[in-house]
């Protein structure tokens, strides 16, 4: 597939239509929900918006977003979908054979009042030596621009590491790339929208009347390694070929 490769080289992103089929989102959905179900009446802190610098001007008083890490840690169908052939090929074709889940977040814009994400980079969060590390939004809904569906800024990979480009303060870097300005990359259920972890992007406020959900996969390529300053869990599983940088304690062996 050296179309996709080369689309993905030059514009940082991939909406890839039909990953998944309609019967395998109502099941993935089903668990999905039951997920929802299960977190929201755990106790804890599951509201994922941001606050304060960049989300300021975009966040209003009662906007929330669901959220958790990690959904194949509650769902075996989950697991399933990450090893989906049809699924990996496409990441295959990105990164190479060799491909390592980092973690994966389940996200739940509730409708009128879901939270945006203001424009960022993802690498402050996790940054990989050779900055393999991509993600894979798998959606169970519909993503209209009204439901706060992706944006980004097709070519802005090439930009590299722009320091301070968490999102949560004030940059004058982001600051020239609005998100108004940003392309909406509108999805239907089943598809899945890949973007390099260099690429700028966030997504509006979801002020529709419906729910948008989607999981997002984050995974490196097995010949790369996650460097100092990692915050997300790691969970170094390999989905297909094979992890050259793990050893005997980052498997999680005791001494």
């Amino acid at each position: 597939m050296p179309e996709i490769q080369d689309r993905f080289s030059a514009d940082g992103f991939l909406l890839a239509k039909g990953v998944f089929s309609i019967a395998e989102v109502a099941a993935l959905e089903r668990d999905f929900d039951r997920i929802v179900a299960q977190i929201s009446n755990s106790g804890e802190c599951i509201d994922a918006t941001w606050d304060g610098g960049q989300a300021a001007g975009l966040t209003r008083p009662g906007d929330r977003i669901l959220h958790t890490h990690n959904v194949q840690k509650y769902s075996r169908r989950w697991m399933d979908a990450f090893l989906a052939p049809d699924f990996l090929d496409v990441v295959e074709t990105i990164l190479g054979p060799d491909i390592v889940l980092h973690h994966s977040k389940l996200f739940q814009k509730p409708p009128e009042r879901g939270s945006p994400f203001p424009m960022h980079q993802d690498w402050p969060y996790f940054p990989t030596a050779r900055d393999s590390m991509i993600a894979g939004v798998i959606h169970i809904s519909e993503a209209t621009d009204e439901m706060g569906c992706l944006r980004v800024y097709p070519g802005s990979h090439r930009l590299g590491r722009i320091p301070g480009a968490d999102g949560r303060r004030p940059n004058s870097t982001l600051a020239r790339y609005p998100i108004d300005h940003a392309r909406p990359v509108e999805a239907e259920p089943g598809d899945v929208v890949f973007f390099h972890y260099l690429t700028l992007h966030g997504s509006m406020p979801n002020r529709s009347a419906r729910t948008r959900k989607t999981v997002l996969c984050q995974m490196y390529a097995g010949t790369d390694r996650v460097e100092e300053g990692n915050l997300h869990p790691d969970e170094r599983l390999v989905l297909r070929g094979w992890n050259s940088h793990v050893s005997r304690g980052a498997a999680g062996q005791a001494t």
